[in-house]
């Protein structure tokens, strides 16, 4: 998708570095005027400046804002998240209220799939085109050549497709 309405980034605490980068590069690019986030509900490490675990969506907002997005273009998105296809019927529903029609997804690759199609599922009848741009493996995500040499490849890579299976008989 070349532009979008939004671009949206899913929740990812492992991840969230990596997403949130790829996320202000499509910012700075042009392809869509906001960013949307989600919450997961998960916490962070201890802060010793905010002197708090922060969540997830706040870490994420932050680095977006120390990559060149401004504090006014990022949105949380109403709403609590505990897994994909959730996330994806809360940023329906945002998109809804909001006249968006076209969402541009930023995620891990390995968790793109399973990503697009929970977006697709759940958007489905409300006019609203979903577009997938991952973000390229690095430090937190394993590399799509060598993830099966790693016991964490398998828990990432190989769990998504359990994951798939099951969003596949469940939604």
């Amino acid at each position: 998708m070349p532009s979008a309405d939004a671009i949206v980034v899913l929740s990812g605490s492992s991840t969230y570095i990596e997403r949130a980068n790829w996320a202000a590069k499509l910012y700075r690019e042009g392809r869509a005027p906001l960013i949307v986030l989600t919450n997961d509900g998960l916490i962070g490490g201890w802060d010793h400046r905010e002197d708090r675990n922060p969540y997830y969506y706040e870490m994420t907002a932050k680095r977006l804002q120390q990559q060149g997005v401004p504090a006014d273009r990022i949105q949380l998105a109403p709403g609590f998240a505990l897994g994909t296809y959730e996330e994806s019927v809360v940023l329906r529903d945002y998109a809804t209220t909001r006249n968006l029609k076209r969402l541009l997804v930023v995620t891990s690759g390995y968790h793109s799939r399973r990503a697009l199609w929970s977006m697709r599922r759940a958007c489905e009848g409300s006019g609203i085109q979903v577009g997938i741009d991952s973000a390229p493996p690095g430090w937190q995500t394993p590399s799509p050549w060598l993830w099966w040499s790693r016991r964490w490849g398998w828990k990432v890579v190989g769990g998504e497709y359990l994951k798939m299976a099951y969003y596949w008989t469940k939604y």
